[in-house]
């Protein structure tokens, strides 16, 4: 996945509901390519939560048969953003648990986007948001299924609780 010198606009989906301008000085956000072998399993867990603003963005291939665990925790910068894109092989399986936590003027953000290329693959995603003060905290999920991909299961489950 390439990554373009260009700041991103509001018509570019993933950027839809962004703060751009927190999002200027941290551009361009280098890609963390991961790939697990066919028949593997892996696990990785992010965690945002210093005192300086930050995005990652990270692009997952899951190879056939292989298993893939992300854990994600979005909280503690005045600007936290995390993007993830992920690609499914045969009858392999993903799953997100992410947390979102601001207060005050923060602004936290995921974006996923999950493609099942490949048949009897399944994905989970399950993102949770706590947000009090002037907090923004959105999710931006995506799950495309290829033509042929018969048997995918892919579920999201998002929730959010205002103080």
């Amino acid at each position: 996945m390439s990554q373009s010198l260009t700041l991103p606009t509001r018509r570019d989906e993933a950027y839809r509901y962004a703060d751009l301008a927190a999002l200027e000085p941290l551009w361009p956000v280098p890609v963390q390519d991961i790939r697990v072998a066919a028949g593997e399993q892996g696990a990785l867990a992010v965690i945002l939560d210093g005192a300086n603003d930050a995005a990652r963005d990270i692009s997952i291939v899951i190879e056939d048969g292989a298993e893939f665990d992300l854990r994600l925790l979005n909280a503690g910068s005045a600007y936290g953003r995390l993007a993830v894109t992920v690609t499914l092989g045969k009858a392999a399986k993903f799953h997100l648990g992410a947390a979102q936590i601001a207060g005050g003027d923060q602004t936290v953000e995921i974006v996923t986007q999950v493609t099942h290329a490949e048949p009897d693959a399944v994905s989970t995603q399950v993102v949770r948001s706590v947000l009090g003060g002037h907090a923004t905290g959105t999710y931006l999920g995506k799950v495309a299924v290829a033509r042929g991909a018969i048997g995918t299961d892919g579920s999201q489950s998002i929730r959010a609780m205002l103080l």
